[in-house]
């Protein structure tokens, strides 16, 4: 039997730059709802969600890790007069808080983007000294993308040069107008106390050994002016979204709390506002009342019908299916991040978001076309897992033994298929080669390689055909470095580890045509296709399009399909350095065929030979990453540091000042940048940071093009 009713439900992710204090929030979270007795720090690697040895050294969020808590408003259990009041309130009014805790380093970003994909409503931290910063932009994108309803948390307001209103306009300038403070703090940094809620318009102070206990007070005479003002501006804000509020507003001057909650909650749910808290998390304040906000204002499964439907297509028909999320609907559900477990083995995360999952009923991947049996369901505490007979609509659990299911599979009811919308993931920017260091190692380093790729959509294996050697990619330096430590560590494998390369790509600047023809007569049936393509370029990002333009049945349609497939294969290797061909549209336009001996096979040879050609005389040219940096740097390292980006052929495009320091941002090619943490540590006197992140592909410059095609670079 359901538990909580679908009403009840919040499914949530925190999300954030790194460093900005998400882990710390999430540990709060499970202190104060009950789920764990001790607060786990991430900076003593004690923390429950980062549970990888490789998190706990490094003190940051590597994987999303999900769990579920439950709680009750804090402003209607302070209404109880003892303990039996407070459990009544609780069975009436306690919610189930399914959340995802995910990374904040962007080589990690396919844990943010699968995860937003399956929740409903988001926290975003921020840190309330830096305020918006480059990996916050990137989660906001990947929020709006996926339309998902969200809350700002301003975190670490005790800090040393924390400012709330610094934090707060630059939520409101670089993500979303639309934010309003819901709170303003008490004090800043060492003096930071509590915060004023600017809806009740009292203020609360967090006491006790961890905060547990919320002391509501009269506003101080400090706080009240500019109380009253934000209290104004908020005021009028919700009123914008409904235009019975506005009307009200006008006439009054005046909306009461509960008419006032509903409006922003609506708001909220559709995207028109973004309401932001306050408080510092390591210093156990602000964090029960955010999970107040998580629900009063995010949304559950039943709030998003409007917005954004559970639609999915037939895989046979293509004809769109809708789902209800309720329990009585027919099941469908979406896999969205498969991990290996040392102890059960395959984990295969999924959300259900119609119907129910029951343990020993059968199951369609209707993305693979198998069927599977379900032989165990489990709850995800982190790494801890709870058996359970059945998950409904609205719940994130897990599956043990899948073996043909990946990430962004749909799993359905066997006699009702559906395919939900799937999740595209970022192409790798950089590469090693890798072989394993004995013949032992050899086998165990292709199993291990195989199973960290199932469970990562961003990391890929290749071979050299040139070499024989093995090739990973993945996002970043960071990213490739867990892999391998992860094959030591998990799969006992030594490997060598070459230089990193980076991900170059080729794609042309003109427009050309080329004819292939594949002609082979070696008695017995021959082989004949014969095809003429136009290839012109796309705008960047836009990847490849195949255009079927023959008319009058010059090529039969049957053949079509095999020129489409050996394009598509021609692009994996360019012609100027043998880097994958982008961004180009293919265009069948001509040809003939031989009524006995035309095949598949020929035409497939065909249009492969016509792409490589058409490709040679369309100016093609090699493209490479260009990664978006910010770089912090003490005062006195500012023009070292910049003078080191302007010779990385880096453009800087802003600095900015912060406290006593600088901070950098610049768009710099990422060839450039190996190495760079090293040399900006020895530059700034080990006090220099910076981020990096992929921003776009670029053309690059004709001198270094020839480097690359020499391979010296």
């Amino acid at each position: 039997m359901r538990q909580y009713p679908l009403e009840k439900y919040r499914d949530i992710g925190i999300i954030a730059h790194i460093d900005a204090g998400k882990t710390t929030v999430s540990e709060r979270i499970l202190f104060y709802t009950g789920i764990s007795h001790r607060i786990g720090e991430v900076h003593e690697g004690q923390a429950i969600m980062d549970w990888m040895e490789q998190e706990k050294e490094r003190g940051i969020t590597i994987t999303a890790a999900a769990t579920t808590c439950f709680w009750t408003p804090s402003y209607l259990l302070k209404m109880a007069s003892d303990d039996s009041a407070k459990q009544k309130i609780r069975q009436g009014h306690e919610h189930r808080i399914n959340i995802i805790d995910t990374p904040g380093h962007i080589d990690f970003t396919v844990e943010v983007q699968r995860s937003l994909r399956v929740l409903d409503g988001a926290v975003v931290v921020f840190d309330g000294v830096a305020g918006v910063e480059p990996q916050s932009e990137t989660v906001w994108h990947q929020a709006d993308k996926f339309k998902v309803p969200r809350i700002c948390f301003i975190n670490k307001l005790d800090r040393l040069g924390a400012s709330f209103e610094n934090s707060f306009r630059s939520i409101q300038e670089k993500l979303n107008p639309n934010a309003v403070a819901l709170q303003i703090p008490i004090g800043l940094e060492s003096n930071f106390e509590g915060v004023v809620d600017l809806l009740t318009m009292k203020a609360y102070y967090f006491e006790g050994e961890h905060g547990e206990k919320i002391i509501e007070k009269e506003i101080p005479e400090s706080s009240k002016e500019k109380a009253e003002k934000e209290r104004a501006i908020l005021i009028e804000k919700i009123a914008e979204t409904d235009d019975k509020l506005m009307e009200k507003y006008l006439e009054e001057h005046n909306i009461d709390e509960d008419n006032l909650r509903q409006a922003l909650r609506k708001a909220t749910v559709n995207n028109e506002l973004i309401p932001v808290f306050c408080g510092s998390a390591l210093k156990n304040k602000g964090i029960q009342l955010m999970l107040d906000a998580v629900l009063d204002y995010l949304p559950s499964p039943l709030d998003l019908i409007s917005i954004k439907p559970i639609s999915g297509i037939h895989p046979k028909t293509e004809e769109e299916i809708i789902r209800q999320p309720n329990d009585n609907e027919l099941f469908s559900a979406l896999a969205f991040k498969i991990a290996t477990d040392p102890y059960v083995g395959n984990l295969t995360y999924f959300r259900v978001y119609s119907g129910s999952l029951v343990r020993g009923t059968y199951i369609l991947n209707s993305t693979t076309g198998n069927q599977e049996r379900i032989g165990r369901i489990v709850r995800m505490h982190a790494n801890h897992r709870e058996e359970v007979e059945e998950m409904y609509t609205g719940d994130l659990g897990a599956i043990v033994g899948l073996k043909n299911t990946s990430t962004g599979d749909t799993l359905c009811d066997p006699n009702n298929p559906i395919i939900l919308e799937k999740i595209i993931f970022p192409e790798p920017v950089i590469s090693v080669r890798i072989e394993p260091k004995t013949k032992a190692d050899q086998e165990k380093l292709g199993m291990a390689m195989h199973r960290l790729a199932e469970e990562d959509p961003t990391f890929r294996i290749s071979g050299d055909p040139d070499t024989g050697e093995t090739i990973i990619s993945g996002m970043g330096e960071l990213h490739l470095e867990i892999i391998i430590d992860r094959t030591k560590r998990e799969f006992g494998v030594e490997a060598n580890i070459g230089r990193p390369q980076v991900a170059y790509k080729e794609t042309i600047n003109g427009e050309a045509e080329a004819e292939g023809k594949y002609i082979r007569q070696s008695g017995g049936r021959g082989q004949y296709g014969h095809v003429w393509l136009k290839a012109k370029p796309l705008e960047r990002g836009k990847g490849f399009i195949f255009v079927n333009a023959i008319r009058g049945g010059v090529i039969p349609q049957e053949f079509i399909p095999a020129v489409e497939k050996g394009v598509k294969e021609a692009l994996t290797k360019g012609i100027l350095a043998g880097y994958p061909i982008i961004d180009i549209e293919a265009t069948l336009y001509d040809g003939s065929f031989h009524e006995v001996d035309s095949s598949e096979i020929a035409f497939k040879i065909a249009g492969a030979m016509a792409l490589h050609e058409a490709a040679r005389r369309a100016k093609p040219v090699i493209l490479e990453p260009s990664m978006k940096i910010q770089v912090i740097t003490p005062i006195e390292f500012l023009g070292d540091v910049t003078g080191d980006l302007n010779a990385k052929r880096g453009r800087i495009e802003s600095i900015v000042d912060r406290l006593n320091v600088k901070v950098i941002d610049a768009k710099v090619p990422l060839a450039e940048m190996f190495g760079y943490a090293t040399k900006l540590r020895s530059m700034t006197q080990g006090r220099g940071t910076f981020t990096m992140e992929f921003d776009h592909y670029e053309e690059v410059p004709k001198s270094i093009e020839q480097m690359i095609i020499e391979g010296k670079k």
